[in-house]
Protein backbone atom coordinates (compact mmCIF):
# COMPACT_ATOMS: atom_id res chain seq x y z
CA UNK A 1 0.00 0.00 0.00
CA UNK A 2 2.99 2.34 0.48
CA UNK A 3 5.10 0.83 -2.00
CA UNK A 4 7.72 -2.07 -1.98
CA UNK A 5 8.95 -2.75 1.34
CA UNK A 6 10.75 -5.87 2.99
CA UNK A 7 8.18 -8.48 4.26
CA UNK A 8 8.90 -10.70 7.42
CA UNK A 9 7.12 -13.85 8.70
CA UNK A 10 3.74 -13.15 10.37
CA UNK A 11 3.77 -12.29 14.13
CA UNK A 12 2.59 -15.65 15.00
CA UNK A 13 5.18 -17.89 13.48
CA UNK A 14 8.33 -15.12 14.35
CA UNK A 15 6.80 -15.55 18.04
CA UNK A 16 7.90 -19.21 17.61
CA UNK A 17 11.37 -17.86 17.65
CA UNK A 18 11.51 -16.92 21.38
CA UNK A 19 14.23 -14.53 20.06
CA UNK A 20 14.16 -10.72 21.13
CA UNK A 21 17.13 -9.72 19.53
CA UNK A 22 15.10 -11.24 16.14
CA UNK A 23 12.17 -8.73 16.93
CA UNK A 24 13.98 -5.83 17.60
CA UNK A 25 16.00 -6.13 14.71
CA UNK A 26 13.05 -6.68 12.42
CA UNK A 27 11.55 -3.39 13.56
CA UNK A 28 14.27 -1.28 13.09
CA UNK A 29 14.49 -2.19 9.52
CA UNK A 30 10.20 -1.42 9.50
CA UNK A 31 10.98 1.81 10.78
CA UNK A 32 13.99 2.57 8.60
CA UNK A 33 11.96 1.65 5.62
CA UNK A 34 9.00 3.38 6.73
CA UNK A 35 11.16 6.82 7.57
CA UNK A 36 12.79 6.58 4.56
CA UNK A 37 9.44 6.15 2.35
CA UNK A 38 7.82 9.02 4.35
CA UNK A 39 10.36 11.61 3.49
CA UNK A 40 10.20 10.73 0.00
CA UNK A 41 6.92 10.96 -0.21
CA UNK A 42 7.28 14.91 1.27
CA UNK A 43 9.27 15.17 -1.43
CA UNK A 44 7.35 14.96 -4.13
CA UNK A 45 4.58 16.08 -2.46
CA UNK A 46 2.60 13.26 -1.39
CA UNK A 47 0.77 12.97 1.40
CA UNK A 48 -1.53 10.03 1.45
CA UNK A 49 -2.56 7.20 3.66
CA UNK A 50 0.19 4.74 4.34
CA UNK A 51 2.88 7.37 3.74
CA UNK A 52 3.08 8.90 7.51
CA UNK A 53 4.65 7.84 10.49
CA UNK A 54 2.30 5.95 13.22
CA UNK A 55 2.33 2.52 13.30
CA UNK A 56 -0.77 0.31 14.22
CA UNK A 57 1.33 -2.19 15.54
CA UNK A 58 1.86 -4.27 17.43
CA UNK A 59 -1.17 -6.71 17.80
CA UNK A 60 -0.56 -7.72 21.35
CA UNK A 61 -3.87 -9.51 21.81
CA UNK A 62 -4.21 -12.74 23.86
CA UNK A 63 -4.85 -15.33 20.62
CA UNK A 64 -7.46 -17.94 22.45
CA UNK A 65 -9.92 -18.54 20.24
CA UNK A 66 -8.89 -20.24 16.76
CA UNK A 67 -11.97 -18.59 15.11
CA UNK A 68 -10.62 -14.97 15.80
CA UNK A 69 -9.18 -13.93 12.52
CA UNK A 70 -6.92 -11.47 13.19
CA UNK A 71 -4.70 -14.50 15.35
CA UNK A 72 -1.90 -14.71 12.93
CA UNK A 73 -1.11 -10.81 13.81
CA UNK A 74 -0.54 -11.68 18.16
CA UNK A 75 2.41 -13.45 19.40
CA UNK A 76 0.12 -16.11 20.35
CA UNK A 77 -1.67 -16.75 24.33
CA UNK A 78 1.15 -16.87 26.23
CA UNK A 79 1.35 -13.56 28.08
CA UNK A 80 4.92 -13.25 28.68
CA UNK A 81 6.41 -14.13 25.73
CA UNK A 82 3.33 -11.80 24.28
CA UNK A 83 5.19 -9.30 26.56
CA UNK A 84 8.36 -9.56 26.03
CA UNK A 85 8.28 -9.86 21.57
CA UNK A 86 5.88 -7.23 21.84
CA UNK A 87 8.66 -4.71 23.77
CA UNK A 88 11.35 -5.45 21.63
CA UNK A 89 9.19 -4.61 18.52
CA UNK A 90 8.16 -1.02 20.02
CA UNK A 91 11.66 -0.43 21.10
CA UNK A 92 12.62 -1.39 17.29
CA UNK A 93 9.68 0.88 15.54
CA UNK A 94 10.29 4.20 17.89
CA UNK A 95 14.03 3.94 18.32
CA UNK A 96 17.03 4.69 20.48
CA UNK A 97 16.71 8.91 19.90
CA UNK A 98 16.49 10.96 23.41
CA UNK A 99 14.76 13.38 21.88
CA UNK A 100 12.50 11.67 18.40
CA UNK A 101 10.51 8.96 18.17
CA UNK A 102 11.78 7.19 14.34
CA UNK A 103 8.00 5.93 14.49
CA UNK A 104 4.72 5.76 16.65
CA UNK A 105 4.20 2.53 17.72
CA UNK A 106 0.57 1.29 19.04
CA UNK A 107 -0.25 -1.19 21.17
CA UNK A 108 -3.39 -2.45 19.95
CA UNK A 109 -6.27 -3.52 20.95
CA UNK A 110 -7.24 -2.63 24.66
CA UNK A 111 -8.43 -4.49 25.89
CA UNK A 112 -10.06 -8.32 26.30
CA UNK A 113 -10.51 -8.39 22.79
CA UNK A 114 -9.92 -11.89 20.53
CA UNK A 115 -13.04 -12.96 19.57
CA UNK A 116 -14.47 -14.63 16.56
CA UNK A 117 -15.35 -11.24 13.87
CA UNK A 118 -18.75 -11.36 13.71
CA UNK A 119 -19.27 -10.55 17.33
CA UNK A 120 -16.66 -8.01 17.87
CA UNK A 121 -18.75 -4.94 17.26
CA UNK A 122 -21.48 -6.55 19.74
CA UNK A 123 -20.09 -8.76 22.55
CA UNK A 124 -19.60 -7.78 26.03
CA UNK A 125 -16.29 -8.90 27.44
CA UNK A 126 -16.61 -10.48 31.31
CA UNK A 127 -13.69 -11.30 32.74
CA UNK A 128 -12.26 -11.78 36.57
CA UNK A 129 -10.03 -9.31 37.74
CA UNK A 130 -7.10 -12.50 37.59
CA UNK A 131 -7.74 -13.11 34.45
CA UNK A 132 -7.65 -9.58 33.19
CA UNK A 133 -4.81 -8.64 35.49
CA UNK A 134 -2.46 -11.83 34.39
CA UNK A 135 -3.65 -12.82 31.06
CA UNK A 136 -5.00 -9.76 28.83
CA UNK A 137 -3.22 -6.65 30.40
CA UNK A 138 0.15 -7.93 31.18
CA UNK A 139 1.87 -6.97 27.71
CA UNK A 140 0.10 -3.90 27.76
CA UNK A 141 1.85 -2.98 30.99
CA UNK A 142 4.73 -3.98 29.72
CA UNK A 143 4.94 -1.63 26.38
CA UNK A 144 3.47 1.40 28.23
CA UNK A 145 6.00 1.37 31.42
CA UNK A 146 9.20 -0.54 30.17
CA UNK A 147 8.68 0.29 26.04
CA UNK A 148 6.78 3.97 26.48
CA UNK A 149 4.69 3.17 23.34
CA UNK A 150 3.32 6.27 22.35
CA UNK A 151 -0.07 5.01 21.37
CA UNK A 152 -2.79 2.26 22.18
CA UNK A 153 -5.47 1.45 20.01
CA UNK A 154 -9.02 0.88 22.02
CA UNK A 155 -10.75 -1.96 20.93
CA UNK A 156 -14.24 -2.76 19.52
CA UNK A 157 -15.73 -4.77 22.37
CA UNK A 158 -17.25 -3.76 25.23
CA UNK A 159 -15.42 -4.43 28.66
CA UNK A 160 -17.97 -4.80 32.08
CA UNK A 161 -20.92 -2.99 29.71
CA UNK A 162 -18.53 -0.04 28.96
CA UNK A 163 -16.74 0.06 25.30
CA UNK A 164 -13.70 -0.53 25.31
CA UNK A 165 -13.03 2.59 23.39
CA UNK A 166 -14.52 5.01 25.92
CA UNK A 167 -14.12 2.67 29.16
CA UNK A 168 -13.11 5.11 32.46
CA UNK A 169 -12.14 2.08 33.99
CA UNK A 170 -9.70 0.90 31.56
CA UNK A 171 -8.32 4.17 30.85
CA UNK A 172 -7.93 5.23 34.47
CA UNK A 173 -5.08 1.95 34.42
CA UNK A 174 -3.79 3.07 31.56
CA UNK A 175 -3.24 6.50 32.46
CA UNK A 176 -3.01 6.82 36.17
CA UNK A 177 -1.97 3.29 37.13
CA UNK A 178 0.75 2.80 34.79
CA UNK A 179 1.53 6.45 33.64
CA UNK A 180 0.35 6.44 29.97
CA UNK A 181 1.41 9.82 28.34
CA UNK A 182 0.43 8.83 24.94
CA UNK A 183 -2.11 9.13 22.81
CA UNK A 184 -5.44 6.99 23.00
CA UNK A 185 -6.50 6.38 19.13
CA UNK A 186 -10.03 3.77 18.20
CA UNK A 187 -9.96 1.21 15.96
CA UNK A 188 -11.41 1.79 12.75
CA UNK A 189 -15.40 2.53 13.42
CA UNK A 190 -15.28 1.74 17.27
CA UNK A 191 -16.68 4.98 18.31
CA UNK A 192 -19.94 4.43 15.98
CA UNK A 193 -20.11 1.22 17.18
CA UNK A 194 -20.93 2.97 21.16
CA UNK A 195 -24.05 4.05 19.55
CA UNK A 196 -25.23 2.20 16.90
CA UNK A 197 -24.25 -1.36 18.59
CA UNK A 198 -23.98 -0.89 21.87
CA UNK A 199 -26.08 1.13 22.47
CA UNK A 200 -24.62 2.81 24.89
CA UNK A 201 -25.21 6.49 23.76
CA UNK A 202 -28.00 7.76 21.43
CA UNK A 203 -26.44 9.78 18.26
CA UNK A 204 -22.57 9.93 16.72
CA UNK A 205 -22.32 13.47 18.55
CA UNK A 206 -23.26 11.83 21.90
CA UNK A 207 -20.89 8.87 21.55
CA UNK A 208 -18.13 10.75 20.41
CA UNK A 209 -18.42 13.54 23.24
CA UNK A 210 -18.36 10.35 25.47
CA UNK A 211 -15.25 9.15 23.95
CA UNK A 212 -13.23 12.48 24.47
CA UNK A 213 -14.35 12.89 27.81
CA UNK A 214 -13.02 9.22 28.73
CA UNK A 215 -9.78 10.16 27.14
CA UNK A 216 -10.34 8.99 23.42
CA UNK A 217 -7.63 11.15 21.77
CA UNK A 218 -8.17 10.33 17.58
CA UNK A 219 -10.79 8.36 16.06
CA UNK A 220 -10.66 6.38 13.04
CA UNK A 221 -13.98 6.56 11.63
CA UNK A 222 -16.68 9.15 11.36
CA UNK A 223 -18.34 10.08 14.12
CA UNK A 224 -15.69 12.82 15.67
CA UNK A 225 -17.63 14.86 12.55
CA UNK A 226 -20.19 15.10 14.94
CA UNK A 227 -17.91 16.81 17.63
CA UNK A 228 -19.06 20.64 16.68
CA UNK A 229 -23.03 19.28 16.76
CA UNK A 230 -21.58 17.80 20.46
CA UNK A 231 -20.41 21.35 21.07
CA UNK A 232 -23.51 23.14 20.43
CA UNK A 233 -25.39 20.56 22.70
CA UNK A 234 -23.29 21.07 25.24
CA UNK A 235 -22.65 17.82 25.37
CA UNK A 236 -18.69 18.62 25.74
CA UNK A 237 -16.74 21.38 26.17
CA UNK A 238 -13.32 23.40 23.88
CA UNK A 239 -11.31 22.54 26.82
CA UNK A 240 -12.26 18.87 26.70
CA UNK A 241 -11.20 18.50 22.52
CA UNK A 242 -7.90 21.08 23.87
CA UNK A 243 -6.64 18.16 26.10
CA UNK A 244 -6.71 15.94 22.82
CA UNK A 245 -5.56 18.67 20.49
CA UNK A 246 -2.20 18.45 22.97
CA UNK A 247 -1.45 15.24 23.20
CA UNK A 248 -1.82 14.78 19.28
CA UNK A 249 0.56 17.48 18.39
CA UNK A 250 2.65 16.76 21.05
CA UNK A 251 3.14 13.56 19.17
CA UNK A 252 4.15 15.30 16.15
CA UNK A 253 6.31 17.18 17.56
CA UNK A 254 8.47 13.99 18.89
CA UNK A 255 8.28 13.01 15.02
CA UNK A 256 10.17 16.10 14.40
CA UNK A 257 7.10 17.13 11.61
CA UNK A 258 7.84 20.99 12.58
CA UNK A 259 11.58 20.95 12.61
CA UNK A 260 14.26 21.60 9.94
CA UNK A 261 15.01 18.02 8.41
CA UNK A 262 18.74 18.44 8.80
CA UNK A 263 18.80 18.25 12.31
CA UNK A 264 16.29 14.84 12.95
CA UNK A 265 18.43 11.84 12.59
CA UNK A 266 15.90 9.33 11.11
CA UNK A 267 14.99 11.96 8.06
CA UNK A 268 18.50 11.42 7.20
CA UNK A 269 17.83 7.38 6.06
CA UNK A 270 17.84 7.15 2.38
CA UNK A 271 15.21 6.09 0.43
CA UNK A 272 17.88 3.26 -1.00
CA UNK A 273 17.59 1.38 2.23
CA UNK A 274 14.09 -0.17 1.38
CA UNK A 275 13.73 -3.44 0.12
CA UNK A 276 18.00 -4.01 -0.06
CA UNK A 277 20.18 -7.08 0.11
CA UNK A 278 20.64 -6.93 3.82
CA UNK A 279 17.17 -6.52 4.32
CA UNK A 280 16.09 -9.95 2.89
CA UNK A 281 18.84 -11.78 4.00
CA UNK A 282 16.79 -10.86 8.19
CA UNK A 283 13.68 -11.53 6.22
CA UNK A 284 15.34 -15.33 5.25
CA UNK A 285 17.05 -15.18 9.22
CA UNK A 286 13.87 -14.79 10.43
CA UNK A 287 12.12 -17.24 8.47
CA UNK A 288 14.45 -19.76 9.77
CA UNK A 289 14.31 -18.85 13.03
CA UNK A 290 10.44 -19.26 12.96
CA UNK A 291 10.16 -22.29 11.74
CA UNK A 292 8.64 -25.51 14.75
CA UNK A 293 9.11 -28.96 13.90
CA UNK A 294 6.01 -30.62 15.63
CA UNK A 295 7.05 -33.71 17.80
CA UNK A 296 8.34 -36.57 15.82
CA UNK A 297 6.28 -39.35 17.40
CA UNK A 298 6.13 -41.68 14.44
CA UNK A 299 9.48 -41.86 13.29
CA UNK A 300 7.37 -39.81 10.17
CA UNK A 301 10.33 -37.60 9.39
CA UNK A 302 12.98 -37.36 8.24
CA UNK A 303 10.64 -38.68 4.61
CA UNK A 304 11.93 -41.37 3.18
CA UNK A 305 13.97 -40.28 -0.04
CA UNK A 306 11.78 -42.65 -2.16
CA UNK A 307 9.13 -41.07 -1.40
CA UNK A 308 8.18 -39.18 -5.24
CA UNK A 309 5.05 -37.42 -4.74
CA UNK A 310 3.97 -35.09 -1.40
CA UNK A 311 -0.12 -33.81 -1.50
CA UNK A 312 -0.43 -30.93 0.64
CA UNK A 313 -4.51 -30.90 1.55
CA UNK A 314 -6.45 -28.27 2.70
CA UNK A 315 -7.47 -24.51 1.95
Amino acid sequence: RAGYATVFPQSISIASSWDRKLIFDVASVISDEARAKHHEYLRRGQHGMYQGLTFWSPNVNIFRDPRWGRGHETYGEDPFLTSQLGLNYVNGLQGTDKKYLKVIATAKHYAVHSGPEPSRHLFNAETSDIDLFETYLPAFRTLVKEGQVYSVMGAYNRFRGESASASPFLFDILRNKWGFNGYIVSDCGAVTDIWKWHKISPDAASASALAVKTGLDLECGSSYKSLKEALERKLLTEADIDITLKRLFTARFKLGMFDPEEIVPYAQIPFSVNNNSSHDYLARVASQKSIVLLKNQNQTLPLSKNIKTVAVIGP
